[in-house]
This record gives C-alpha cells, structure tokens and sequence, in this order.
C-alpha cells in the first residue's frame, strides 16, 4: 500500500520531482523550452505560483506555493479559459454561462463553473495536466506511445520558514552544479535562478515571493537578487575569487571522507550534493512542524510508530527535520 500523498491544510509549500521512465536523458534544450511553456501556462491556469525549479535532461524539480482556494467569478473563469482554450471555446462557455444566468438557472451556472474550478489550486491536479500534456506533446514529437513518466511524482510538503523554505530553494537551483553542468546556477538558463538572473519576469517574480514570504527581504528585484544570491553562494559553498569566476567550495574526495569517517558537513557543502531528504522526506522542516503534519496523519503509519520528525543525518542542518528516517543512501556524492 502506498503512502497517502501529504498535503497542508489550505495552503502549503511542496517540492515536487518527476523522473522520465527509466531515468532515461531526453529533455534537449527543445523539450525542456516545451516543458517550460507548459509549466507557465498551468501555473497562471491553476491558480499557484512556481518560487523557483529546475528541469534537467531527466527529470525536474518544482518549488510550488499552492495558496488557499478562492471562489471565482464569471469573468474572472473566463480569463483563466483563455490560458488553455482557443477564443471560440471561452466564447461558447460565455454563452453558456449568460443564459444560464439570465434564466436565473444559477445552480447550472456553478456547476458548469466547477467542472473546471476543481482542477484550481490543487497540487495534484496541476501535476497531473503538466506531465500528461507534455507526455502527449512528446509522443506524437517521436512517434512513441505509452507513459513517459516514472510512477507517480513525489512531493515534499515544505514549513514555510526561512530554514526549511530557503534550503530546498537552494537545493532545487544548484541541480545543474551538482550535474557539472556549470559551476555557477545564474548560467544554467532551464532553473529559477538562472531564469531570473536573464530577466525573465515570472521567475523573478517567483523569487520575490519566496523572499517574501520567509521574511528575509522584500522590495526591488535588485535588493532581491543581491540578498539571495548572498544567501545562495554561502549555503552553496560557492566561493567568489573576483568577480565572474567561482570556485566550488569541496571536492567530492573530501565529502566522500568526510562521510566515510562519520564526520558531519556543514549545510553549503551537502547541499552540493544529492540529498534524498529532499525528496523521499515526505515533510520537512522543524521537529514541531514535522509532528504537527504526522499528528493530522497519524492513520497513515504503523501503530509501532510514536513520533513523527526525525533529525537529519550527516550535516549541520539547524534544526531541520524530515517525517521518514532514510537509512540507506542518503548522500550521493557528485562527480561532475
């Protein structure tokens, strides 16, 4: 049986991962600009705000803030149809709905309205649209049929405190450093970060957000910029030589011993490597808020079970907490 899928009460921060079938790489640099249209277009339909991602050549990464559900109006439906549907389409819904409105038929009216409001503000649904539509993209671009995806995806539910928020953030944005793809996630253009850096609005606005929201800076892009690539270079354990080059803060021999010899690491150099707390965690974020989500849970797991959060092994993590205690294979060392 598997785990039931956890999720917050109203509104919640997840990390989610999708892996292609097999781990197979096949996102090039067209699939992964595809993926990325598909993504917005989901995000701006559904109503949630993507804080940052990355999308590698096998699978990807997403930051998402699902905000409370709120009720819609008329027209306010409409404009969200004209994300997905052609005008003749929202035209045809419009019309519908006027004459259900003007006959005073209102119960027909909302029930049309919920036939696509469901699918608003929940995180299931949204992953659900996004890799379905580009698994139909991708088959008829190669001439293959059958699932693209491996299994069903896996979301983290995130505390939305500075610590827990900022890490997966983090995390999540130096996928490409970790992969050796650059050495400096501004020039990896498929990620939040480097995203934004090259102007792209709606990750910027995604940063903003999550700077926001875990109280460390509001304001103009460049105050958000300055603050969080700060915060990302010190807890990426980038070190700054002069400006435009970067040296990464440990080699993989060190980590590697560090590890076998039982040591801890601090929090910048494990966040260079493969963490599966960051994806098979279930929860994370302080040992209160973790018991407080297995508590609302509690059903879910084994009677034996008499707590929820377990500590984070390995590295200095400040706190941070995980609802599964992964034994085996929590630290993947990189090679790039």
């Amino acid at each position: 049986m598997r785990t039931a899928r956890i999720k917050a009460h109203e509104q919640g921060y997840y990390h989610c991962i999708s892996r292609i079938i097999e781990r197979r790489h096949i996102l090039g640099p067209a699939e992964k600009r595809k993926f990325y249209r598909i993504m917005r277009k989901y995000e701006a339909f559904c109503g949630l705000r993507i804080l940052t991602y990355a999308i590698m050549s096998s699978h990807f990464h997403l930051l998402i803030h699902v905000p409370p559900r709120k009720d819609l109006s008329d027209s306010d439906l409409l404009q969200r149809l004209t994300i997905l549907y052609k005008p003749h389409y929202v035209a045809d819904v419009a019309a519908r709905l006027k004459a259900y409105r003007d006959h005073g038929h209102n119960v027909a009216a909302d029930l049309l309205k919920d036939s696509y409001t469901y699918r608003m503000y929940d995180l299931s649904h949204f992953m659900q649209s996004l890799k379905q539509v580009f698994s139909q993209y991708y088959n008829r671009r190669t001439d293959r049929c059958g699932t693209l995806w491996d299994q069903r995806f896996k979301s983290i539910l995130v505390e939305d405190k500075p610590n827990a928020l900022l890490t997966m953030a983090v995390y999540i944005d130096l996928n490409a450093v970790r992969g050796g793809l650059v050495t400096d996630p501004k020039d990896y253009r498929y990620c939040g970060y480097g995203e934004a850096m090259g102007g792209g609005p709606r990750a910027r606005e995604g940063l903003k957000q999550l700077m926001s929201d875990v109280g460390s800076v509001s304001g103009s892009w460049r105050q958000i910029r300055r603050q969080y690539r700060q915060w990302l270079f010190e807890h990426g354990q980038h070190r700054q030589l002069r400006k435009g080059l970067v040296r990464p803060g440990f080699s993989p021999e060190r980590v590697e011993e560090v590890l076998r010899n039982g040591g801890r690491l601090p929090k910048g150099e494990i966040l260079r490597c493969k963490v599966r707390y960051f994806s098979d965690g279930l929860v994370l974020g302080s040992k209160e808020f973790v018991e407080k989500v297995f508590e609302q849970y509690r059903a879910e797991f084994g009677i034996k079970r008499r707590s929820g959060a377990r500590p984070l092994r390995y590295g200095e993590w400040n706190g941070l907490y995980t609802m599964r205690d992964l034994r085996k294979a929590v630290i993947f060392i990189p090679t790039g």
